[in-house]
């Protein structure tokens, strides 16, 4: 199994980026895919995620109305738009795919047995 993130940068205050992350080895369609975020010294933070088939999503409180996570199944990718973006978004930020999630466990990194190597994101003027 392979995730590979990619679109980080650097990026001003108030502007968009938008990570990709392709997914190999499973049947992406049927796993819950996500995103997390780490800055030093911190826990690794869930930030938004979309469920294998249903295709709900789940937004932190502080990204609702500027992030937008999505997926393409033909692509084996999903994707983080990120606008408005602000300093406090500054970060690494990971995909992560699970299978079998449940509602309560969707938040929480050690329900995520992949992992992308990370991106770095900096927003900054």
């Amino acid at each position: 199994v392979q995730l590979q993130a990619s679109g980080g940068g650097l990026v001003q205050p108030g502007g968009s980026l938008r990570l990709s992350c392709v997914v190999s080895g499973l049947s992406f369609s049927r796993y819950t895919t996500a995103w997390f975020r780490q800055t030093p010294g911190k826990e690794r933070e869930f930030v938004a995620a979309i469920r294998g088939g249903s295709s709900s999503t789940y937004y932190t409180d502080s990204v609702k109305g500027r992030f937008t996570i999505s997926r393409n199944n033909a692509k084996n990718t999903v994707y983080l738009q990120m606008n408005s973006m602000k300093s406090e978004d500054t970060a690494v930020y990971y995909c992560g795919a699970a299978a079998g999630t449940i509602y309560s466990t969707t938040f929480n990194p050690k329900t995520y047995p992949y992992w992308g190597q990370g991106t770095l994101v900096t927003v900054s003027s």
